[in-house]
């Protein structure tokens, strides 16, 4: 898993500068939404809404902008958009796996942009099913490690259902199995210790090793992916050393 590790270490890190640009304001409160409109709007009766706006809140969204987005989704301003979830498949440079998770109300504009942006970044299209084979559904938390380590952790999941728990380098990775997220965050909440998100997300069973060039391409293509409104999340199971990471995310 170290591979994942690493990216994860990444994607964090890219979230957070992502989150103060307010480029992720609009995925956030989209991803409020529509889970409000799937399982109705009270938070305390919805774990994935109530999971959506803590995210939401974590990364500095007005809480006006959230209360809207709730009550657009669980109609009661009788607003709101039908969005459909759509994953696209495909190849990074060296071979790096990626899948492209899209949330959208035109499935023909999302596939347009999704499929120009692989073009002109150096990836290409993959098969349904082609790619997916290698990556597993799991439940991921990310812990803020400030005042916490790694033990308080382990003591406060493990008997709540996590399977392992990841050091990313300023915070800890948390995983389970989806059906145990609710479980795993309430054990955290139980124990005191606070949470940056929560949410099922897809980590790679088989990871690709990568050089500075490849990593560089890599994170560009990700980054044209990020910046469609249609996509919300962008998985890779890209694997590189310390070193190599480090290098390509100051060429990026």
């Amino acid at each position: 898993m170290s591979g994942h590790s690493k990216w994860a270490t990444t994607k964090h890190k890219k979230a957070v500068i992502d989150a103060k640009r307010g480029k992720m304001f609009a995925k956030l409160i989209k991803n409020v939404e529509v889970a409000a409109r799937t399982g109705g709007p009270d938070p305390a009766g919805n774990p994935t809404l109530y999971d959506a706006i803590q995210k939401a809140k974590k990364s500095s969204v007005p809480n006006d902008n959230i209360d809207r987005a709730v009550k657009r989704g669980g109609g009661l301003d009788g607003g709101g958009v039908d969005y459909t979830t759509i994953m696209y498949e495909g190849y990074a440079s060296g071979g790096v796996a990626l899948l492209i998770e899209c949330l959208t109300d035109n499935r023909n504009r999302a596939a347009m942009e999704v499929r120009t942006a692989m073009t002109r970044s150096g990836g290409t299209m993959a098969d349904p099913g082609s790619v997916a084979y290698l990556f597993n559904r799991k439940g991921v938390i990310i812990v803020p490690s400030e005042n916490t380590t790694e033990d308080d952790v382990l003591m406060a999941v493990l008997d709540a259902g996590a399977e392992e728990v990841n050091d990313l380098d300023g915070s800890f990775e948390v995983v389970c199995e989806p059906t145990d997220l609710v479980a795993v965050r309430t054990a955290l909440q139980e124990a005191g210790l606070d949470y940056d998100s929560a949410e099922a997300s897809f980590v790679p069973s088989v990871s690709v090793e990568v050089d500075v060039e490849n990593a560089v391409k890599v994170l560009r293509l990700v980054d044209a992916l990020e910046d469609l409104d249609d996509v919300q999340n962008v998985f890779s199971n890209l694997d590189a050393s310390d070193e190599v990471m480090a290098e390509a995310m100051e060429k990026v």
